[in-house]
């Protein structure tokens, strides 16, 4: 808990180090350890040619919470599947999605998923410390983005986030 802690403070501090990420290249790479790692390992999809201009050390504890919950709430998920790719939200702007089919969460209480310790899980059913997504929102955040969450309990959960300005292209979701 105090690695998380303190884990979630450094999230907030320091200079931004901008730099070209190939986030879907970067995805790849945190699925794979991911996958290493796992009692369970669900099938993974990314969509290719998602580039940005962020902090990369930032954006690949991003998706370490994010497809970490993934993997995490797709356990026991028959066909479990995790999605990593991008769309244009209603002003153009791109917008990365994090997809799982796994637990979901009742969207009634998607106000509490980023504030720390708030957890929709019980602890024997996930563990956790329910920093991870508190993280995520402030890294997002520093980037100058926003994010949302969309879930329904069985049904699965989607994460949708905004950061830095576009770089190459990026395939729209299907």
């Amino acid at each position: 808990l105090i690695d998380a802690l303190l884990k979630l403070s450094r999230v907030g501090r320091g200079s931004l180090m901008r730099e070209q990420v190939d986030l879907s290249a970067m995805a790849a790479d945190v699925a794979a350890a991911l996958s290493e790692n796992a009692d369970h390992v669900p099938e993974v999809r990314i969509a290719p040619g998602l580039r940005v201009e962020g902090d990369r050390a930032l954006l690949r504890t991003l998706l370490e919470n994010l497809l970490g919950n993934a993997f995490k709430f797709t356990r026991g998920t028959p066909g479990a599947l995790v999605e990593v790719t991008s769309a244009r939200d209603a002003s153009g702007r791109v917008e990365y999605v994090v997809r799982d089919n796994g637990a979901g969460f009742d969207q009634a209480y998607a106000d509490k998923l980023f504030q720390p310790f708030q957890r929709l899980h019980s602890q024997d059913a996930f563990a956790g410390h329910g920093i991870g997504l508190a993280s995520v929102k402030r890294i997002v955040e520093r980037h100058g983005g926003g994010i949302r969450a969309e879930g329904q309990p069985g049904l699965g959960a989607t994460f949708w986030f905004t950061l830095g300005e576009l770089i190459g292209e990026t395939p729209e979701a299907g």
